[in-house]
């Protein structure tokens, strides 16, 4: 949430981040590291890797942003060719690369590399009570004002001024706006068939945590993670993908003893900024700000925004909430089932406080798009290019054949051929070389694979060059897998934030 009222903050860098006890085990697993060394056809000459280019712009306007985007096929607006509708976006073929792999990653940080978190995927229409329950029926608005002259409505917590922004009218008396889209299940419409759209995945995991932890035999603590769609009905959205109607989240609710909550807190706190540095956000654009008492939600006993500075200014990106024992409660209660847990080794029965690191998905896309964005050189030397972490990247590698010349596709589709079941490959033989260089620094394409007429009669040997620092070396075919394996190793160490 971002709002006008003090904030309360601090900014960390990576010798800041300590967890919060040394019996807390931190369960990312480094990335491997190593030099890299691409033997040529020259059986005495070795090259070693470039470390990465550091980025020489510290910021970008949204409309270059939006523009880029646009252009090179990572998002459009719904529905465009009737005019689009407000504040809803479809993915590209480059975009839905990049959100998959933020979404990818993030599942492969938070539920495939450790021991003690579980996925499901659950129903976005869920049973009406179950919204009675949360309190989203009673509690899940925002304040509206409307405009008496122009009629046009504004969240009054992000109003600046008395007046109408848009034309200086005159507000009239705030009311309050739930955010749950409605509809009706079945052929009938009336109230006894309303079902709404889920707000947030969340209640899906606290619903389903006896099924989840009898099936898994897990023990407390652990945590269910799930990634899906949600839907809310927001009076102002905007910033391109950053506040919209439909959007996918990320979110995992951790179960732990009670009285371990606000070591947990901190612990989730902690992770959840180190994994945007660990994929290539600059930690100085980056903060993570502590809730004012009155910002926090029914549910929270403490929350913290993950926030990163975008072009309009600071924006949150993922909330990491002490939801208490509020939500088993609540649902135990509503549906008479009892949701407590029992602790073996203690033998005492507790209903379990649940930590949850909440993170948008289509908003961490753009503000990976926005931090990666650079320009260097000048005149017909400058250039745009996306500086991605290579697991963030849309695509791994791109094989170019320097031309359309029939002797060099054979060679050229069967490179393809080789990489493509390892990496995240694309095939461009449209253009000069030179362009489709600068059209694949434009979506950050990390390595580009050249095939040349010395490829096919003479060393069956192929050009590597790097996006950051444009260097190349020529590998041949048969090493090509390891030596990409290698360069990307070396990108993702020097990529950290």
């Amino acid at each position: 949430m971002t709002n006008n009222r003090s904030r309360s903050f601090f900014s960390l860098t990576n010798s800041d981040c300590h967890y919060p006890d040394p019996k807390v085990e931190f369960r990312f697993t480094p990335q491997p590291t190593g030099v890299f060394f691409a033997q040529t056809h020259q059986p005495d000459v070795v090259y070693r890797s470039i470390k990465m280019v550091k980025r020489n712009l510290t910021s970008t306007t949204l409309d270059t942003l939006v523009s880029l985007a646009k252009r090179r096929g990572f998002v459009f607006q719904s529905s465009e060719i009737y005019g689009g509708l407000s504040s809803v976006w479809d993915y590209g073929p480059v975009g839905v690369e990049l959100k998959r792999n933020v979404k990818d990653t993030w599942w492969k940080s938070m539920v495939r590399e450790r021991d003690d978190v579980v996925g499901i995927d659950a129903s976005i229409l869920m049973h009406p009570d179950v919204w009675a329950a949360s309190g989203h029926l009673e509690s899940f608005s925002d304040p509206l004002v409307e405009c008496q002259d122009c009629h046009k409505r504004f969240r009054q917590d992000q109003v600046q001024t008395d007046s109408c922004p848009n034309c200086e009218g005159q507000f009239g008396e705030p009311r309050q706006f739930n955010l749950m889209f409605k509809t009706f299940m079945g052929p009938v419409e009336d109230e006894t068939s309303t079902v709404y759209m889920r707000p947030e995945t969340a209640q899906a995991m606290f619903v389903n945590f006896e099924n989840v932890q009898t099936t898994s035999r897990k023990k407390i603590p652990f945590g269910i993670a799930q990634i899906g769609k949600s839907f809310r009905n927001e009076i102002t959205p905007g910033n391109f993908t950053f506040r919209t109607r439909e959007f996918e989240q990320m979110e995992m609710e951790f179960f732990c003893e009670p009285g371990s909550d606000e070591e947990w807190h901190q612990y989730w706190m902690n992770f959840s900024l180190n994994w945007f540095k660990d994929h290539g956000i600059r930690g100085e654009k980056l903060m993570l700000r502590v809730h004012e008492a009155d910002e926090l939600p029914h549910y929270s006993k403490a929350s913290a925004d993950v926030e990163y500075k975008f072009p309009w200014g600071w924006g949150e990106l993922e909330t990491i909430s002490n939801r208490t024992d509020y939500d088993l409660k609540a649902h135990a209660k509503k549906s008479g089932k009892d949701l407590s847990y029992f602790d073996d080794q203690k033998k005492q029965r507790y209903v379990p406080f649940v930590v949850e690191p909440a993170m948008g998905a289509d908003r961490s896309a753009l503000a990976f798009l926005a931090d990666a964005y650079d320009e260097e050189g000048e005149g017909k030397q400058q250039r745009t290019v996306l500086r991605f972490h290579p697991d963030i990247a849309p695509f791994h590698i791109a094989i170019l054949p320097l031309s359309r010349n029939e002797k060099l596709t054979p060679t050229a589709r069967r490179v393809y051929d080789i990489l493509r079941p390892h990496f995240n490959t694309q095939y461009d033989d449209s253009q000069s070389i030179g362009r489709r260089y600068r059209r694949q620094d434009e979506i950050g394409t990390p390595l580009c694979v050249t095939v040349d007429f010395e490829t096919v009669e003479d060393d069956d040997a192929v050009t590597i060059r790097n996006r950051d620092s444009m260097d190349q070396v020529r590998v041949p075919v048969e090493n090509l897998e390891s030596a990409i394996r290698d360069q990307l190793n070396n990108m993702r160490v020097d990529s950290q934030g």
